[in-house]
């Protein structure tokens, strides 16, 4: 079992930046690939960022890549989200997810096997 627990969720304005965290619990952390999905009111869950679980490799959805920056401290637990230029379309709820894999090509909502609650990322115009 794994429990991830997002913070660093919050209102910014449009252009801003914000660092969205997910800590796990359980000492087998660096086993799972971990991924960011996002979801907007009346939108299905959508794939924002994957990495390995090594660190190694990650994958962007087109709409943030160049923007967002996935990255993980094993040592810590826990899997980053940096998020800058934010845009208003970029407004959702926020989710981390975790499986137990070594690759990084997870896209799909289906694919992972831990949910954390979310936390909401609010952009301004």
């Amino acid at each position: 079992q794994v429990q991830l627990v997002e913070s660093g969720g919050g209102l910014v304005q449009a252009g801003g930046s914000l660092r969205l965290s997910c800590a796990a619990s359980g000492r087998t952390f660096s086993r799972y690939a971990m991924g960011w999905f996002r979801q907007a009111p009346g939108k299905e869950r959508e794939f924002v960022a994957s990495i390995s679980s090594g660190g190694g490799s990650t994958h962007y959805a087109d709409s943030v890549k160049g923007r967002f920056t996935i990255s993980r401290d094993n040592s810590k637990n826990t899997v980053y989200l940096q998020m800058n230029s934010l845009k208003p379309e970029d407004t959702a709820v926020y989710y981390c997810a975790a499986k137990m894999g070594s690759g990084s090509y997870y896209l799909t909502v289906y694919a992972y096997d831990y949910w954390g609650q979310g936390t909401q990322v609010t952009v301004s115009s």
